[in-house]
């Protein structure tokens, strides 16, 4: 499938070391003027979509901390000026040290490696979170202790319940920056002893000076589908340039288009397209794009096409296989595709089996 090529000089950043932060000014002045006015909270809970920029936005508060230090040390009547943004040098000290992962006031909490199964956990376990209390109660060479927790909603049962403890009785100096994609799924005490900060989708510019700061170049006939596909995210956007989701949406959607028609031939290409071992991430993500068309689909059936946010040519092709099939039979398949597509990751079930099995399912319900 074709990919989105990458400047010589360009190359995917880890949110750590991107400096620049776009589309979140105002969580940024909120973050700024808790700090200015001296009373910044113990705990933040960052929100919103996957590929935002909330792990960059908690980064660069990080940062901004650890450069400038206690408020109380950062200004004064006499003292230095006080700061006007979150912005740090990537080359002091402080952005060197935490660009390295080897910043001494901030550690990380993220799903850890499992050596039997040679994978990454599925989720943060007890022991991740009560790591913390070591190093809180460390010997400070930095004003702040500071925790960023990516994501919180990965945590299970026994892991929230340990934060849940350490946010009631929170460490002096410390800061706790919580990312959640999902908030509903965390504890309800846990939310509460947070301050929230949500970011919104980015907008369709914004996505795409995301995409130029990191590098990437959209072929020019793809740019349009894939800053729609990615409904305001950067972080979709890129990985849907990378791994020719453009193409792979094109396949989808004609084969909906065509509904109650088969053609087996491109139904069997599409199957083939996300076969195999090594084709694991596209048959994932071919997942993704069917929620997502079915989700419109849905939608605009249930509105008779009075919303709008549709991919560019989907409203017609909806217009044409919408009322075809009853609204509950548009929510019957949308569900049974998540789960046959969940269940066959899980269980490694062949995946062009899984994508005939569903566009079988859905030529039923329109014939």
């Amino acid at each position: 499938m074709a990919q989105a090529a990458l400047k010589p000089e360009a190359n995917e950043r880890h949110p750590r070391l991107t400096a620049d932060l776009i589309g979140h000014g105002a969580a940024e002045d909120l973050l700024l003027g808790a700090y200015n006015s001296g009373r910044v909270p113990h705990a933040w809970l960052i929100t919103g979509p996957r590929g935002v920029g909330k792990a960059t936005l908690a980064y660069r508060f990080a940062r901004f901390l650890l450069e400038n230090g206690q408020p109380d040390d950062a200004g004064g009547l006499f003292g230095a000026p006080v700061p006007a943004n979150l912005a740090v040098s990537p080359e002091s000290h402080t952005g060197r040290l935490l660009a390295q992962g080897g910043h001494p006031g901030l550690t990380v909490v993220t799903r850890a490696w499992d050596d039997k199964a040679k994978r990454l956990r599925g989720e943060i376990v007890v022991d991740d979170v009560r790591k913390l209390h070591g190093f809180f109660g460390m010997t400070a060479d930095a004003s702040w202790r500071i925790a960023i927790i990516d994501s919180a909603d990965e945590m299970n049962r026994q892991s929230a319940n340990a934060l849940l403890k350490m946010l009631e009785e929170p460490p002096k100096r410390a800061v706790l920056i919580l990312l959640a994609h999902a908030p509903g799924r965390l504890l309800p005490t846990i939310r509460s002893r947070c301050q929230t900060l949500p970011l919104r989708p980015l907008t369709a510019d914004q996505v795409a000076a995301v995409l130029e700061g990191q590098g990437v170049l959209l072929p020019p006939a793809d740019r349009d589908l894939i800053i729609a596909l990615s409904a305001g995210s950067a972080g979709r956007a890129m990985a849907l340039a990378q791994s020719g989701g453009a193409e792979l949406y094109r396949k989808a959607a004609a084969l909906l288009a065509d509904l109650p028609r088969m053609n087996p031939s491109a139904l069997h290409a599409l199957g083939d397209a996300v076969a195999g071992r090594q084709a694991i991430d596209d048959f994932r993500l071919l997942g993704e794009l069917l929620d997502g068309i079915l989700k419109r689909l849905i939608t605009y059936a249930a509105t008779r096409g009075a919303e709008n946010g549709f991919v560019p040519g989907e409203a017609e092709i909806f217009a044409g296989v919408a009322g075809r099939a009853g609204l509950d039979q548009w929510l019957e398949v949308w569900e049974n595709t998540g789960h046959l597509f969940a269940r066959g990751e899980a269980v490694n079930l062949d995946p062009k089996q899984v994508t005939l099995t569903i566009f079988s399912r859905l030529q039923a319900i329109t014939a």
